[in-house]
């Protein structure tokens, strides 16, 4: 940190980066000094004002001090529709996801806070809300055909990213996790996405929002029906993944331990045939 100016030293971030392409068009309207990574450490508002500049989104973003002490993060924003906001990349991309993708983060906030009037703010979240912080912070939706649907459900890395590569041409995945989209400022093997499956996902950023919020239901995200897929692996995202040898870390790539329960609803309507 410069300590004049109090200023973070920028942090370059690859904007034309495949996990950032439904950030794009949202993006754009940033201040150069916000786009590039410089962003104030002093809790100054920067990213707050950077945000509300890009226009209307269904709710306010503030400074973090606006938030009271001991007022729960989640129960706020839905009272008061304002998101406290630092002036770090992980604040930054949580506010241009609320931009991108407004009516999933409203249900997200309103399932959150619904489970806080319910059960309070204690030790652990519960399951719902361990489910709705988990794709909120670190979650995507996968648009694919079924036969790698097949090989991602049971963890079959040979079949989905050699076998079946010439197949991902026809996929798409969207980052929605804040917390991953800021990991990948820095991308490494390990960072992984949990993924919904959201056939049709090709259609136009709003109407996988839509799509998205319309679908999450408290009973079957309590069952946390996400599936692992490190988001490096996929064809185009890395180059070094053009050698096959780049699968060969079982710490990453990790079989199935045992059969998946999970139901793999999709959050869009089936691929026409």
């Amino acid at each position: 940190m410069n300590p004049v100016a109090g200023i973070a030293a920028p942090v370059a971030i690859d904007w034309q980066a495949p996990w950032l392409a439904q950030l794009h068009a949202v993006a754009a309207g940033l201040p150069p000094d916000v786009k590039a990574g410089a962003l104030d450490a002093a809790g100054s508002g920067t990213v707050a004002r950077a945000l509300t500049a890009l226009g209307p989104a269904p709710v306010r973003f503030v400074p973090q001090a606006a938030l009271p002490p001991g007022a729960a993060y989640e129960q706020f924003i839905f009272t008061q529709r304002a998101v406290p906001t630092r002036d770090n990349l992980h604040d930054l991309f949580n506010g241009l996801v609320w931009h991108a993708f407004p009516q999933a983060k409203l249900r997200l906030n309103q399932l959150q806070a619904g489970e806080i009037e319910r059960l309070g703010v204690g030790a652990t979240r519960g399951p719902l809300r361990d489910a709705l912080t988990l794709f909120d912070e670190n979650g995507a939706v996968l648009d694919a055909p079924a036969p790698l649907w097949q090989a991602l459900a049971a963890r079959d890395w040979q079949r989905l990213f050699i076998d079946q590569r010439a197949l991902w041409r026809e996929a798409r995945l969207l980052v929605f996790g804040h917390a991953l989209l800021e990991k990948m400022v820095q991308p490494r093997k390990a960072h992984t996405a949990h993924v919904l499956p959201a056939a049709g996902a090709r259609c136009s950023i709003a109407g996988t929002d839509a799509a998205i919020a319309a679908a999450l239901d408290s009973a079957w995200l309590a069952g946390k029906p996400f599936m692992p897929l490190p988001v490096l692996g996929i064809p185009g995202w890395c180059s070094e993944n053009a050698d096959v040898s780049f699968y060969d870390s079982p710490q990453v790539f990790r079989p199935r331990r045992a059969p998946d329960s999970t139901t793999t609803r999709q959050v869009l309507p089936t691929r026409p045939a």
